[in-house]
């Protein structure tokens, strides 16, 4: 069966900045936070204080991933130039998501460089409060707020383009579905990702289905199923994940199966279980038929985030300011 992993991070350096400070690198995967938490992120033979496109590429072959979509978090830092890199490196192969701190003085600037130098159809919003924006800014919502609204505006000149948002969970302030609900009512043309099925817990599935449902009403909003495994406190020894298979029933009888994305959220999700079994749990759930599962794991996310204008624009000439900087020096 074709895979395309829907949700991934490719890490150049580590970078990351939240809540907890910044984020600097001990070796052998791990790394520790300004406020002294230690995290493991990339799993053994995977890298050291990296997680390369060219270790990634054994792992895909293995697993029998075709594709893969490199999203962006403040969990590893933005990679965003490495991103536009691996996608032009390996077009057709990779589709990325570029993130930007909307509140950042040149957010604009950035946003336009992006779209219109470097080719990007997809951004990704980390606004959670334990992992993202919301972690180290005062409470906003994405559909109201007037930095993210400018951002929206222009992206509404480019039919199609993807909007991959992370809000966290029901206990943060980050916590927003009728956000996503508003801006895929505004903004038809576009298309929408909850990230990791809206952070389900298969003890509260009324919680979940009551976000779905108001998903179901518009046909641009879709999940993806990454990290659900790490998120409901299942591990390998749990494989294949009943709680995670509770969950994501749910979404197929409301939102149906081809509104569902598969992903991982690897490197992190894959300290926690195998990526194989991350890769093959679907397959031993009595879930989806043959016809649906191969929407989950490989049409969806093909038809979404590889979209024919992504993958000609990741054939795009060479960066203007990479090409000034190599003739400067």
């Amino acid at each position: 069966m074709k895979k395309i992993d829907g949700h991934i991070h490719l890490v150049r350096e580590l970078a990351g900045s939240k809540g907890q400070g910044r984020l600097s690198p001990l070796g052998n995967g791990y790394a520790i936070w300004d406020n002294g938490e230690i995290i493991h992120l990339i799993p053994k033979g995977w890298g050291e204080d990296n997680f390369l496109a060219e270790k990634y590429l054994p792992v895909m072959e293995q697993e029998g991933i075709e594709k893969a979509v490199l999203l962006q978090g403040t969990l590893n830092g933005y990679q965003n130039y490495y991103t536009y890199q691996v996608v032009k490196k390996y077009p057709g192969k990779f589709i990325g998501a570029f993130s930007v701190d909307p509140f950042a003085e040149y957010a604009m600037d950035i946003v336009k460089r992006h779209v219109e130098q470097l080719g990007f159809r997809a951004i990704k919003f980390e606004i959670s409060q334990g992992g993202g924006l919301h972690g180290f800014h005062e409470p906003f919502r994405l559909d109201l707020d007037n930095h993210c609204a400018k951002i929206f505006h222009y992206l509404a000149d480019y039919p199609g383009f993807v909007i991959t948002v992370d809000y966290g969970d029901f206990t943060q302030t980050s916590y927003q579905p009728e956000a996503i609900v508003n801006l895929a009512h505004q903004y038809p043309q576009m298309d929408f990702v909850v990230c990791h099925l809206s952070f389900p817990n298969a003890d509260h599935l009324n919680r979940l289905s009551s976000v779905l449902q108001q998903f179901a009403s518009l046909k641009n909003i879709y999940v993806d199923i990454s990290a659900i495994q790490d998120i409901d406190g299942e591990t390998s020894a749990d494989f294949p994940y009943p709680r995670c298979q509770k969950t994501v029933r749910v979404a197929k009888d409301i939102l149906g199966a081809r509104r569902i994305i598969w992903g991982t959220d690897s490197p992190w999700s894959a300290t926690f279980n195998t990526y194989h079994q991350l890769a093959t749990w679907l397959e031993h759930a009595d879930i989806f038929d043959e016809d649906e599962l191969e929407d989950v794991m490989y049409n969806n996310a093909n038809r979404i985030y590889f979209k024919s204008a992504n993958v000609d624009a990741a054939k795009l000439a060479n960066d203007p300011a990479y090409e000034k900087f190599k003739r400067t020096y």
